[in-house]
């Protein structure tokens, strides 16, 4: 019974989840050089399935780097099992994202993936002036799909998410494509909450995404929830992660954050 459940587990589920519906268009600031985040900075969480320890999931910011001749940001996702659930179902995962510098959309995307006996090697590209996304999986193209002005790739939209300002009751929407179809990723902000968590105690936003839009685990539960906390400063970094699915409770809590204060670097530097 466990190795049948554990199957269907797709540990990836709470960041991916998290990062497909969180871009936010509203109340965003001005473009600035001070941006909530920076090369090095590093977010390290905890992953579990119901209350058993499963695996770890880290979001990180790489160098700058040039693609086409346009200067991107370096975005990177990496998933792993730990060695008791891998003996069950060994997920390693890591996603690679190019956003334009000023984060006005995509430019490239990647995820290599093993989840049991699956592989996939995605590339997605984008087409600016043809507003079209081309995916491809082991080199292999499937047709391109048209997407609309500022889309983001499902992690560098959680970067561009880090530049509203949030508040109660604010609405927050942005298109999204993962190569395959373009949706229109939404959220709304419900309440102020303290979190504990071995990073330290936050104060956060509890932000409650639309799942209309989403596939599989989620489609076939019919009361599927999925919370997010994020910490009511400048920052804004993720600090809890929580989806209640059919085949059970996932969670993500942050357990170590690192060089996560470049706005505050740079002021004392400009001081």
């Amino acid at each position: 019974m466990f190795k049948s459940r554990t199957e269907k587990l797709n540990l990836s589920i709470l960041i991916l989840s998290l990062i497909l519906v969180l871009g936010f268009s509203g109340k965003i600031r001005a473009f600035e050089s001070n941006l909530p985040f920076c090369p090095g900075e590093k977010l390290t969480f905890a992953l579990k399935w119901n209350f058993i320890p499963a695996g770890e999931a880290v979001i990180e910011v790489l160098p700058l780097e040039t693609i086409n001749g346009i200067n991107v940001h370096h975005f990177v996702l990496t998933v792993k099992t730990n060695p008791f659930i891998d003996l069950f179902y060994k997920v390693r995962e890591r996603i690679d994202a190019y956003a334009d510098l000023e984060m006005p959309h995509s430019i490239l995307y990647k995820k290599k993936q093993k989840q049991g006996k699956r592989k996939r090697d995605i590339i997605v590209t984008f087409d600016w002036k043809k507003k079209e996304a081309q995916y491809s999986n082991f080199k292999k193209k499937e047709g391109p799909i048209s997407i609309l002005p500022g889309t983001l790739d499902p992690l560098s939209v959680f970067y561009y998410s880090r530049l509203v300002d949030l508040e109660k009751n604010t609405k927050i929407t942005i298109p999204v494509t993962d190569g395959k179809k373009c949706i229109i990723g939404k959220a709304v902000v419900k309440k102020k909450e303290r979190i504990k968590s071995a990073a330290g105690t936050y104060d956060t936003y509890l932000l409650e995404p639309e799942l209309k839009h989403f596939s599989g685990v989620f489609e076939k539960s019919k009361n599927a929830t999925l919370k997010l906390w994020i910490s009511a400063d400048k920052r804004k970094i993720p600090v809890k992660i929580q989806s209640n699915v059919s085949i059970g409770s996932f969670t993500g809590k942050l357990i170590k954050a690192e060089n996560t204060g470049c706005v505050d670097h740079k002021r004392d530097k400009k001081d």
